[in-house]
């Protein structure tokens, strides 16, 4: 897999202007709307000599920036930049041609993963398990079925039988992730549900991979 990152020069220096409180509260009033020096002053109850330090900071790694009225020329305006809050989040991109997911049994949480991630995204995604139950639990299948999302019917399989070169393997079960020792892995840490075995930690189980793969698939993108 390809791996490409945007200078983390300037995300620091994104993350680091907003470690101040009344700069973050500043990004916070702009996300919603652009606001003049006079009612930002208003708004945080604080000297123009502080807001214009606080401004100037905000423009110089690019999160604000400043225009003139259009009524009232000797008005301005601080706006949020469009997309600044966007390029702090981690920008990792992966290109594979399919993600593999893996847990011990293939019968729970690598399931239910590659289900939610077929249905989210035009990269394939398929599953396996480092030791293979005799079927899918019927509980995964089950909450699943709950959250509207259909695990297909099939035996579960080993990784031996279904990796291929290129693959994003993302280990969903710590067992799976300590034995495999994949430096290149993914690994999200879920409880095994089927060791609990009621409807709430398979519930658990599948919400977190619904989280997981909402923040994923938009990093993943097909091989050239």
């Amino acid at each position: 897999m390809n791996l490409e990152q945007t200078p983390l020069e300037a995300r620091a220096a994104r993350h680091g202007a907003l470690a101040d409180p009344l700069r973050l509260q500043i990004v916070d009033l702009l996300g919603v709307g652009d606001l003049s020096p006079t009612e930002l002053q208003e708004r945080l109850g604080i000297s123009s000599n502080l807001l214009a330090h606080h401004l100037k900071q905000l423009e110089a790694v690019g999160l604000v920036s400043r225009h003139r009225s259009e009524a009232d020329r000797r008005r301005t305006y601080a706006r949020l930049n469009k997309g600044a809050l966007a390029q702090m989040a981690p920008r990792t991109r992966v290109a594979a041609p399919r993600v593999l997911f893996v847990c011990t049994g293939n019968s729970a949480r690598s399931q239910m993963a590659a289900a939610l991630w077929n249905g989210a995204s035009t990269v394939p995604a398929a599953s396996a398990g480092t030791h293979p139950a005799d079927r899918i639990e019927p509980g995964a299948i089950a909450a699943a079925g709950r959250h509207g999302v259909a695990v297909p019917l099939a035996t579960p399989v080993s990784i031996a039988e279904v990796a291929t070169p290129g693959d994003l393997i993302v280990t969903v079960c710590d067992s799976a992730h300590e034995e495999m020792a994949d430096a290149h892995a993914l690994h999200w840490s879920i409880p095994d549900p089927v060791r609990v075995g009621t409807d709430a930690a398979f519930d658990s189980a599948f919400e977190e991979l619904v989280g997981r793969v909402e923040a994923l698939t938009p990093l993943v993108a097909p091989a050239p």
